[in-house]
């Protein structure tokens, strides 16, 4: 017996929704009242979607289409019974499909949208696509839905009829269905039958479908004008000349292949000819998906060859970092039954990926300061990663970089390299930052005392990725990048009366003396040229990792060799004469894990031992406070 036959006798059968779909359904029906009108949009994308899907599936099997090879999208209204049906003849859905596309959507990451939904409409609106659950949104308007498909390739007898009214059951059964893909049908809610006006329903399809490739008719059954008729331009939009499409058509266009209720950043259409022949159309969104850190998810570009669609996420066009970019490569060149393996093994395809990747960033570039700033907001720390992928584009890269500077104490106004070398001082030869966890903790760090004092600007960098970003950038316009917190820091000359090397002679005995306290904690101990008003702090050894990096490295599991900080301390602090001043020798080994513990606290480190730091900071409160009492006597 088939499964198709094993189908057909099974009878009608009620099943159960996921939870998470019965609570997206209730927040749709009862939250999202004043975008209601998306739901025509939703199911006019997955019929086109289905109708480029057919038609890949014939490229090696002609015979899906034989019997009717126009495809399309149909739109029936019936004013008098109160339903609107939007009928595709494309690829169709068997039982099992129906079922796990309409009865569940774990995949498309349910339970992240639900977390996401605030209680406002517009936002609340604009993550239904891009979380694949845009076929639910036909219950905002419906108190009933009714899906009748039959799949490409089987008998008539082989259909399927799913239905709800989204109160937590669907019932599926078989149906005898003459044509083959899917037809959704709403019986509309009481208060909704606008929109089974023909007016209405075809100012929608051209406010928001003008743009898809095959034609959508309106048939108005119940009325005046039964006879369907063609309301979009049908017309890959892609395929005009730029001069030919207006701004609110790129605009809609986009929020067509993302689902995204929201405007693009930019855009850009372009036709390729000669050795290479092909049509791109890249957008830059606003706003990231919810997908964006999930290196692993699908992303790519839809691909096209001959305007024939071939595959959604076609992500060998553009690298990795670029994964939010949304668009359409349509080629002349690429054969019509191509693969992902044959794409990975195309030798066009890497001039193709080259030449588009450079357009991208070039889009970027040309942001006005006001929409590149919201840019990089959102997606700074992913434009930060091609700098370790794409080497042939560094320049290119570091232009776009944005960081936080000692120039101001937001985070929120970051500053590019341009202007960084443009405002250093008159033979500064590097461009010098710190790396931190936190904003909060870089601009308070003691690292920056004495650069402060020099009016040397430094780079806050707070990212995870950015202990990568330097190692990998090295210099900018010729000038090195500098690691602050490093010990082999030098500063530009001028206003030190004594060397490094003559203040380490002058307090060669204490500064041995902490050495050998703080033997098992420290590498060594020195005079710091950095600090003005701490005491001390920790640096780093030029070939040791970054305590950022050893971090989160342990975090993540792995092993890290065994390092020791280099102590630096400020000999002209107050605390520093006190522990030089200090003659008892368990008093001056508490001042000096006091110093080394506080030098690490403001770098951002834990302390191995916070027990023993308590202890040492409530014997030197209360000798503080016995200290008073005597005076005050």
């Amino acid at each position: 017996m088939t499964q198709q036959t094993a189908a057909r006798e099974q009878g009608p059968e009620t099943l159960g929704f996921q939870t998470e779909v019965r609570q997206l359904l209730q927040l749709m029906i009862h939250s999202l009242y004043s975008n209601k009108e998306i739901f025509l949009r939703e199911l006019i994308s997955n019929a086109s979607d289905a109708a480029d899907k057919l038609r890949f599936e014939a490229l090696a099997s002609p015979d899906l289409l034989a019997d009717d090879p126009e495809l399309g999208i149909r739109i029936e209204i019936d004013k008098d019974a109160g339903t609107i049906a939007v009928t595709d003849n494309g690829i169709g859905m068997s039982r099992d499909e129906l079922v796990e596309n309409l009865g569940t959507i774990a995949r498309s990451g349910t339970a992240e949208f639900l977390e996401r939904m605030t209680g406002d409409e517009k936002q609340d609106a604009s993550l239904i696509g891009q979380f694949g659950v845009g076929f639910y949104s036909a219950f905002i308007v419906a108190d009933r839905v009714t899906v009748d498909s039959r799949r490409a390739g089987v008998d008539a007898a082989d259909g399927v009829r799913w239905s709800s009214d989204g109160q937590g059951e669907f019932t599926i059964e078989p149906a005898e269905l003459e044509a083959r893909g899917t037809r959704v049908t709403l019986h509309l809610k009481a208060d909704e039958k606008e929109f089974a006006d023909a007016f209405r329903v075809e100012s929608l399809v051209r406010k928001y479908s003008d743009h898809i490739s095959f034609p959508v008719t309106l048939a108005d059954t119940g009325g005046e004008e039964p006879e369907p008729r063609v309301v979009n331009s049908a017309t890959a939009l892609w395929t005009r000349p730029r001069g030919d499409v207006s701004d609110d058509e790129y605009r809609e266009f986009y929020k067509h292949l993302s689902h995204d209720f929201a405007d693009p950043l930019s855009w850009s259409h372009n036709r390729v000819e000669g050795k290479r022949e092909y049509t791109s159309l890249l957008y830059i969104p606003k706003n990231p998906p919810f997908d964006l850190w999930n290196r692993e998810a699908p992303r790519g570009l839809k691909l096209y060859v001959q305007r024939v669609f071939i595959m959604d996420d076609a992500e060998q066009f553009l690298p990795l970092y670029l994964r939010f970019v949304k668009g359409v490569v349509d080629s002349s060149d690429l054969p019509l039954n191509v693969s992902r393996e044959l794409l990975q093994q195309d030798p066009d395809l890497t001039a193709i990926r080259s030449a588009l990747t450079r357009r991208v960033l070039d889009m970027l570039k040309k942001l006005d300061d006001d929409d590149y700033q919201a840019f990089w907001a959102q997606f700074g720390n992913v434009v930060k990663e091609g700098l370790v992928e794409d080497h042939a584009n560094r320049e290119r890269i570091a232009k776009l970089l944005r960081f936080a500077t000692t120039e101001d104490s937001s985070e929120t106004q970051p500053h590019s390299l341009e202007d960084y070398v443009a405002r250093a001082a008159e033979g500064q030869d590097s461009i010098y930052y710190l790396l931190a966890d936190s904003h909060a903790t870089a601009i308070a760090s003691p690292h920056l005392e004495r650069l402060r004092d020099k009016g040397i600007e430094v780079l806050l960098l707070t990212d995870p990725i950015d202990p990568w970003v330097v190692d990998h950038l090295q210099e900018f316009d010729g000038k090195a990048f500098v690691d602050v917190a490093r010990d082999d820091l030098s500063l530009p000359e001028g206003g030190e009366e004594m060397t490094r090397e003559a203040r380490e002679e002058e307090h060669k005995s204490l500064l041995e003396k902490i050495r050998q306290v703080l033997a098992d904690r420290v590498e060594s101990v020195k005079v710091s040229q950095r600090l003005v008003d701490s005491p001390a702090c920790v640096v780093s050894a030029a070939d040791e990792l970054s305590p950022q990096v050893r971090r989160m490295l342990e975090a993540s599991g792995q092993q890290v060799p065994a390092s020791k900080p280099i102590l630096e301390v400020n000999v002209e602090h107050p605390l520093v004469s006190r522990l030089s001043a200090a003659a008892d020798d368990e008093r001056f080994s508490a001042l000096s894990n006091i110093v080394l513990d506080h030098a690490l606290l403001a770098e951002g480190s834990q302390l191995e031992n916070p027990a023993d730091y308590v202890r040492r900071m409530n014997a030197l409160l209360l000798e503080i406070d016995a200290a008073g009492d005597s005076k005050d006597e």
